[in-house]
């Protein structure tokens, strides 16, 4: 058996010190797609947060984990949830792959990696993204894997001088269940 974590693309793992360089290379992709703008950070910022990530405890449900392609071991990415509610049964999420590495299938199956273990061994109901309205990728990814827009929270971000829109996506377990089968990976 294959590990949990792996697909035929990708391998979700944990973050380690050395991924500092392709963790400040994605910030600056996110940068140039027109996310939030963010002060610069240093090179010993970035292997900082990497050092702390690679020791960090376990948050429960919230974690950030590696996207590393599967033929050559290299970084890719980075998927994470957030603001997960065990209660209510929902979480947020965000996946970012490396602008060289896009529209090569990395992004979609590290979201369906995270998102079987989210709902089949975690047990969560629901998945929650929040995704910028002129992120159009984005927002076809998700379309593509069964997301449905909830709703648009209007000029709710401020960046990069003026306000945007936010696009509510959602997928329940079930929905999860109907499309992405376990042996997909």
């Amino acid at each position: 058996m294959t590990s949990f974590w792996t697909g035929k693309r990708v391998r979700l793992r944990g973050i380690e010190p050395d991924d500092w360089t392709a963790f400040m290379r994605f910030a600056a992709d996110e940068e140039r797609l027109g996310d939030l703008l963010h002060p610069p950070r240093s090179a010993e910022g970035y292997r900082a947060w990497a050092r702390e990530q690679a020791a960090a405890k376990s948050d429960g449900d919230c974690f950030q984990l590696a996207v590393e392609a599967s033929d050559t071991g290299e970084i890719v990415g980075a998927v994470g949830t957030h603001h997960a509610d065990p209660r209510a049964g929902w979480f947020d999420y965000g996946v970012t792959i490396g602008a060289e590495h896009r529209h090569k299938g990395y992004a979609s199956e590290a979201v369906v990696v995270l998102l079987r273990f989210m709902f089949a061994e975690r047990r969560y109901h629901k998945c929650q993204a929040r995704i910028f309205t002129h992120n159009e990728p984005s927002l076809a990814l998700h379309r593509r894997l069964g997301f449905v827009e909830e709703g648009r929270l209007r000029d709710h971000v401020f960046f990069a001088g003026r306000h945007h829109d936010l696009v509510m996506m959602g997928m329940l377990a079930e929905e999860f269940t109907q499309l992405h089968s376990m042996s997909e990976l």
